[in-house]
């Protein structure tokens, strides 16, 4: 299974979470900041709009014992770019573009994958894939149906 990339979404493993956060799942769950919260058996996830949100997320899980980065590698906790991808090295977990729905619109998801990576593509356990949402979550008028990048004009 995975979890939906909406936006910048933060994805955590719950492993690192059942062992280093004080209380463990259900004090983490009540953390999250927001109603983005969707997870499978193995990570969480939750998904922001600015930059800014997500350092002070990050800051919270790094003060609850989780380890954002080491030597340049997402450890307990990766960011991701819901056009970009994953933001910096990461040997656990995975990010592709889905197609959703009958019409097959593509979503933004992640799953863990800690198997070997055999060439390039995504690499995934078996040959579908399902993904959790946050509760009340439709394509209509979400991010995934309705991104559009809008670029900072230039300043002379």
């Amino acid at each position: 299974m995975a979890v939906l990339v909406e936006g910048i979404s933060v994805i955590v493993r719950l492993d690192r979470v059942a062992e280093k956060y004080p209380n463990g799942r259900d004090a983490f769950f009540g953390d999250v900041p927001n109603s983005t919260l969707c997870h499978d058996e193995k990570i969480a996830r939750a998904g922001f709009l600015s930059p800014r949100e997500v350092k002070d997320y990050i800051e919270l899980l790094e003060s609850r014992g989780l380890v954002f980065l080491e030597e340049g590698r997402a450890t307990d906790v990766a960011v991701v770019d819901q056009q970009r991808g994953i933001s910096v090295p990461c040997d656990w977990l995975e990010f592709g573009r889905i197609p959703f729905g009958e019409t097959g619109e593509k979503v933004g998801v992640c799953w863990l994958f800690e198997g070997p990576r055999k060439g390039h593509g995504l690499h995934f356990e078996g040959k579908s894939m399902s993904f959790a949402v946050p509760i009340g979550w439709e394509y209509e008028g979400s991010l995934s149906a309705e991104f559009a990048f809008v670029p900072t004009k230039s300043r002379n």
